[in-house]
Protein backbone atom coordinates (compact mmCIF):
# COMPACT_ATOMS: atom_id res chain seq x y z
CA UNK A 1 0.00 0.00 0.00
CA UNK A 2 0.96 3.98 -0.54
CA UNK A 3 1.55 5.95 1.63
CA UNK A 4 1.36 9.07 -0.57
CA UNK A 5 -1.42 11.68 0.23
CA UNK A 6 -4.34 10.59 -2.28
CA UNK A 7 -3.70 7.18 0.01
CA UNK A 8 -3.24 8.97 3.41
CA UNK A 9 -6.01 12.12 3.44
CA UNK A 10 -9.35 9.39 2.96
CA UNK A 11 -8.08 7.62 6.15
CA UNK A 12 -7.57 11.11 7.90
CA UNK A 13 -10.37 12.23 7.54
CA UNK A 14 -12.59 9.36 7.93
CA UNK A 15 -10.58 9.05 11.04
CA UNK A 16 -11.99 12.61 11.86
CA UNK A 17 -15.48 12.11 10.86
CA UNK A 18 -15.65 8.70 13.30
CA UNK A 19 -14.64 10.56 15.94
CA UNK A 20 -17.72 12.79 15.16
CA UNK A 21 -19.91 10.29 14.60
CA UNK A 22 -18.95 8.38 17.69
CA UNK A 23 -19.90 11.35 19.48
CA UNK A 24 -23.19 11.60 18.24
CA UNK A 25 -24.12 7.99 18.60
CA UNK A 26 -22.57 7.58 22.24
CA UNK A 27 -21.59 11.11 23.69
CA UNK A 28 -25.40 11.21 25.11
CA UNK A 29 -25.01 8.05 27.09
CA UNK A 30 -23.76 10.36 29.93
CA UNK A 31 -26.50 12.31 30.04
CA UNK A 32 -29.73 10.70 30.36
CA UNK A 33 -31.64 13.20 32.16
CA UNK A 34 -31.82 15.37 29.03
CA UNK A 35 -35.22 15.28 26.97
CA UNK A 36 -34.67 13.04 23.97
CA UNK A 37 -35.78 15.42 21.30
CA UNK A 38 -32.80 17.78 22.49
CA UNK A 39 -30.32 14.82 22.50
CA UNK A 40 -31.29 13.79 19.04
CA UNK A 41 -31.21 17.68 17.56
CA UNK A 42 -27.94 17.74 19.19
CA UNK A 43 -26.82 14.61 17.84
CA UNK A 44 -28.25 15.46 14.28
CA UNK A 45 -26.10 18.80 14.55
CA UNK A 46 -22.68 16.46 15.17
CA UNK A 47 -23.73 14.55 12.84
CA UNK A 48 -23.87 17.14 10.00
CA UNK A 49 -20.22 17.72 10.70
CA UNK A 50 -19.21 13.93 10.07
CA UNK A 51 -20.98 13.90 7.21
CA UNK A 52 -19.11 16.89 6.35
CA UNK A 53 -15.64 14.92 6.42
CA UNK A 54 -16.91 11.40 4.93
CA UNK A 55 -18.20 12.30 2.38
CA UNK A 56 -15.05 13.96 1.06
CA UNK A 57 -13.04 10.89 2.33
CA UNK A 58 -14.92 8.63 0.51
CA UNK A 59 -14.74 10.61 -3.01
CA UNK A 60 -11.11 11.54 -2.59
CA UNK A 61 -10.80 8.17 -1.80
CA UNK A 62 -12.49 6.27 -4.33
CA UNK A 63 -9.42 7.42 -6.88
CA UNK A 64 -7.34 5.24 -4.80
CA UNK A 65 -9.52 2.78 -2.98
CA UNK A 66 -12.32 0.51 -4.09
CA UNK A 67 -15.52 0.86 -2.41
CA UNK A 68 -15.34 -1.86 -0.52
CA UNK A 69 -11.86 -1.43 0.40
CA UNK A 70 -13.42 2.21 1.84
CA UNK A 71 -15.82 1.00 3.74
CA UNK A 72 -13.49 -1.73 5.01
CA UNK A 73 -11.06 1.35 6.41
CA UNK A 74 -13.53 3.43 7.51
CA UNK A 75 -15.25 0.19 9.88
CA UNK A 76 -11.67 -0.78 11.19
CA UNK A 77 -11.53 3.23 12.42
CA UNK A 78 -14.67 3.07 13.51
CA UNK A 79 -13.55 0.29 16.16
CA UNK A 80 -10.90 1.57 16.88
CA UNK A 81 -12.70 5.12 17.80
CA UNK A 82 -15.46 3.60 19.44
CA UNK A 83 -12.77 1.67 21.87
CA UNK A 84 -10.99 4.69 22.94
CA UNK A 85 -14.48 6.41 23.90
CA UNK A 86 -15.91 3.59 25.51
CA UNK A 87 -12.70 3.25 27.63
CA UNK A 88 -11.84 6.98 27.60
CA UNK A 89 -15.45 8.78 28.00
CA UNK A 90 -17.79 6.35 28.93
CA UNK A 91 -15.17 4.72 31.37
CA UNK A 92 -16.54 1.15 30.17
CA UNK A 93 -14.31 -2.43 29.74
CA UNK A 94 -13.17 -3.73 26.80
CA UNK A 95 -12.97 -7.62 27.79
CA UNK A 96 -10.92 -10.05 26.26
CA UNK A 97 -14.43 -11.20 24.08
CA UNK A 98 -14.40 -7.43 22.41
CA UNK A 99 -10.59 -7.85 21.67
CA UNK A 100 -11.06 -11.24 20.20
CA UNK A 101 -14.22 -10.08 18.44
CA UNK A 102 -12.10 -6.51 17.01
CA UNK A 103 -9.31 -9.02 15.92
CA UNK A 104 -11.84 -11.02 13.99
CA UNK A 105 -13.05 -8.02 12.11
CA UNK A 106 -9.92 -6.85 11.34
CA UNK A 107 -8.97 -10.26 10.02
CA UNK A 108 -11.82 -9.78 7.88
CA UNK A 109 -10.44 -6.68 7.00
CA UNK A 110 -6.91 -7.70 5.88
CA UNK A 111 -8.54 -10.27 3.43
CA UNK A 112 -10.55 -7.92 1.78
CA UNK A 113 -7.04 -6.29 1.10
CA UNK A 114 -5.48 -9.34 -0.59
CA UNK A 115 -7.75 -9.51 -3.43
CA UNK A 116 -5.51 -6.66 -5.55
Amino acid sequence: MSLSPAHLWPIALLIASNVFMTIAWYGHLKFKGTALPLVIAASWGIAFVEYCLAVPANRMGHAVYSAAELKTIQEVITLLVFAGFSVLYLGEKLTLNHGIGFALICAGAWFVFQGK
